[in-house]
């Protein structure tokens, strides 16, 4: 007979404790929005990716103009040895070090080098000379007529070709003479 008021309440006032009352209907709800909210995710994803696999696939059949080769994508030289690419420009093509020892680099670019002091370099195109052993300059240079200059000029210019730079002129002007 004290019932006026909570007539319409789920709370017991008799009881210390509040009963829990769980709506079944709401979580069947909340579930099976779940489910469906899942498929139409998982159906877009799935289009998705198809949709860009198609891109993927139309850029690799069409070149562009920008697109870098393989060799343009190396980073430039020296590389590390293990990396594709690896190698040294010779005049009888491009040699691969990929798998040879670190120094291989050096050996090959230092027999190179004996093979030019030796024997000279010339241009491909033209059949010119372009490099010459020392000696062989030194004998060409020597069998022309060189004048030396003489005159105020060239005493000037051997005059500063004896002077340094010191710190005592915190490197503005060459002040003392080599001895």
């Amino acid at each position: 007979m004290g019932q006026t008021k909570h007539e319409k309440s789920f709370v017991d006032f008799d009881k210390p404790y509040e009963q829990n009352v769980i709506g079944l209907k709401g979580v069947f709800y909340f579930g099976i929005g779940l489910v469906i909210l899942i498929v139409v995710t998982f159906g877009l994803m799935w289009a998705f990716l198809n949709v860009l696999a198609e891109n993927a696939q139309e850029e690799k059949r069409s070149n562009t103009p920008m697109m870098m080769s393989e060799k343009e994508r190396l980073p430039p030289e020296p590389r590390i040895q293990g990396a594709p690419g690896f190698g040294v420009e010779s005049p009888n093509g491009r040699m691969n070090l990929e798998l040879k020892a670190p120094q291989s680099e050096y050996w090959e670019l230092r027999k190179q080098w004996e093979e030019t002091w030796v024997a000279g370099q010339k241009d491909a195109a033209t059949g010119m000379t372009v490099t010459m052993p020392i000696e062989m300059a030194k004998e060409k240079f020597l069998a022309q007529a060189v004048k030396a200059k003489s005159g105020a000029e060239a005493e000037k210019a051997a005059k500063q070709s004896q002077m340094y730079f010191t710190d005592a002129s915190s490197g503005r002007m060459a002040a003392e003479k080599r001895r």
